[in-house]
């Protein structure tokens, strides 16, 4: 299953039935889980631990150090769960001992090709990065969130579960749970109400989050006062309290 004009350290710890492709190089510290798919010419290096069932296509470059100036060789770390694909050209990088010292991504996550994730971004489950998405550095990015191609995020902000961006996007701010946004800069653009029937949420659902939308964005009223409306709203709407929740813990601000 490794082909034999692949480099693979004798360190590395490689699971049943893995497959590595031609001119592939797997470092020393590289863990790969099983029936894990490794393609032709991709390079995983550092501190790197891969779960199973991934699918990672030819070209990629995974656990290579920060493009960051202050990183110095630290032993930081780069985690990928189980059952995503990702496809060419990708680059995720190594954490950095500013944060947390790792870049994670869950499971389930469908990654085009040309997608960067910088230093210490946090990716959860079941997202979407069409083609050129890329993350600055200490981005967090909920889950179910899809990017359209070519999104950009400014580092250390933070995007929202069940999030859907347009093509060519650039976020610099926080972008809460359920939106629509688009443009340069991020604006708006009501809940992501196809992806919430997608995702099973209900009727009454949807039309309580429009209704927080509006509080939120159409009322005219304050930050602070919208959150203390929000707070009350989430007391019959569980799924308000997401939205309350991420307004609590925003630093960069939310796009407005």
């Amino acid at each position: 299953m490794i082909h034999s004009t692949a480099i693979v350290d004798s360190g590395a710890k490689i699971g049943a039935n893995v497959e590595i492709g031609p001119y592939a190089i797997i470092g020393a510290n590289v863990e790969i889980g099983d029936n894990t798919q490794i393609g032709p010419h991709t390079v995983i290096k550092g501190h790197t631990k891969i779960g199973r069932d991934n699918r990672i296509f030819q070209f990629c470059s995974l656990g290579e150090v920060p493009q960051d100036k202050k990183y110095a060789g630290e032993p930081t770390r780069l985690e990928i769960g189980d059952r995503n694909t990702i496809r060419e050209f990708c680059t995720f990088n190594l954490g950095t001992v500013q944060d947390a010292g790792v870049t994670r991504i869950g499971d389930d996550n469908w990654i085009m090709a040309y997608v960067h994730i910088a230093h210490d971004c946090q990716v959860g489950n079941k997202t979407t990065f069409a083609n050129n998405t890329q993350l600055a550095g200490h981005v967090i990015v909920d889950d179910w969130a899809i990017l359209g191609g070519f999104t950009g995020v400014h580092q250390f902000c933070r995007i929202g579960a069940h999030v859907m961006t347009a093509v060519s996007t650039v976020i610099l701010q926080d972008v809460p749970p359920y939106l629509m946004a688009a443009g340069n800069t991020a604006q708006p653009y009501g809940i992501n109400v196809e992806g919430l029937k997608r995702r099973g949420f209900t009727a009454d659902a949807i039309t309580a989050l429009k209704r927080a939308y509006r509080t939120l964005y159409k009322s005219g009223l304050l930050l602070e006062e919208a959150k203390t409306k929000l707070a009350e709203e989430a007391k019959t709407q569980p799924d308000i309290q997401r939205l309350v929740d991420f307004l609590e813990v925003s630093k960069r601000g939310i796009i407005r």
